[in-house]
């Protein structure tokens, strides 16, 4: 299928708290899971979903990730003198993969807030939003998943995972009527409910493809806690102005910036490296070990 969306904005201007002090100097998106930063991951997915152009929405002191996608001739050429080919064209590779787009959010005013400032850049095609923190390893990938449900119903969609209802305090929950084995027509969004407040089990854990209208349910929402303009809530606007779906989406969602998400991602994709797995297993055995 060709692709119908070809845009994505990618929210990354967050201080990265959680991942403190290191996150002083360096951007939490580049943090690397074995030896590619989180935000190759998304922009990887982003990718092999056939969009062609990537929206970083940025702020100030956050240069280390422009410069990740761009150019580096110095180092291209220190390591084809090396002999090193395949590794010099894999550097420019990330350079040449897509088209990175930067623009910047000039105040921490929440996620509904970073996505209105890409406006200027998308301007009235759908697009898809990919968040930083959540890493979906899937066959199909996720966001491919996502753009044939819009595709097919001409509808702005979420993707969502089904959670424990013990944990529908630490997510985005949507509830509405079954559309099929594996989608929703959204009814209502809750933001981070307790357990007895849920109206369903189905999260949101950072895809999203949107038509333009959303920066108009972006302008009309009033910010909440904090001051900052909630996504979730200008989705909800979404869903009862132009209508929204939700999407179980196939794959692995992992939490990378939670640091015991973080830690689970590094040692899943490690175990995959064939020239690392066995280490990694023998690690695994050696701290097995002490703990019994």
């Amino acid at each position: 299928m060709k692709a119908n969306v070809r845009k994505a904005v990618i929210p990354a201007a967050g201080l990265g708290t959680r991942f403190l002090p290191v996150t002083k100097t360096v951007s939490k998106e580049m943090i690397p899971i074995i030896d590619k930063p989180m935000i190759h991951y998304i922009v990887e997915e982003a990718i092999q979903s056939g969009i062609e152009d990537i929206v970083l929405v940025t702020s100030r002191h956050k240069e280390d990730l422009e410069r990740y996608f761009d150019y580096n001739y110095e180092l291209e050429d220190r390591l084809m003198k090396a002999g090193k080919v395949e590794m010099a064209r894999g550097i420019r590779n990330i350079a040449e993969s897509c088209n990175i787009i930067c623009v910047y959010q000039k105040e921490p005013a929440g996620l509904g807030h970073a996505v209105g400032c890409a406006r200027p850049v998308v301007g009235k095609e759908p697009f898809a939003v990919l968040l930083g923190d959540d890493l979906i390893d899937a066959k199909i990938p996720c966001t491919r998943q996502l753009m044939e449900v819009h595709a097919n119903a001409g509808l702005s969609v979420v993707g969502v995972m089904e959670v424990p209802l013990s944990e529908t305090s630490k997510y985005g929950i949507v509830g509405g009527t079954a559309m099929g084995d594996r989608t929703l027509r959204v009814e209502t969004m809750v933001e981070k409910p307790a357990p007895a407040d849920a109206p369903s089990r189905f999260a949101i854990p950072g895809r999203y493809i949107v038509d333009s209208s959303i920066f108009d349910s972006i302008a009309r929402t009033k910010p909440g806690k904090n001051g900052e303009i909630q996504f979730t809530d200008a989705l909800l606007d979404l869903a009862k102005s132009r209508g929204l779906l939700a999407h179980r989406f196939e794959g692995d969602r992992y939490d990378t910036g939670d640091r015991i998400g973080y830690l689970d991602a590094t040692l899943t994709f490690g175990l995959r490296r064939p020239e690392l797995r066995e280490g990694i297993l023998a690690l695994l055995e050696k701290h097995g070990k002490a703990l019994r």
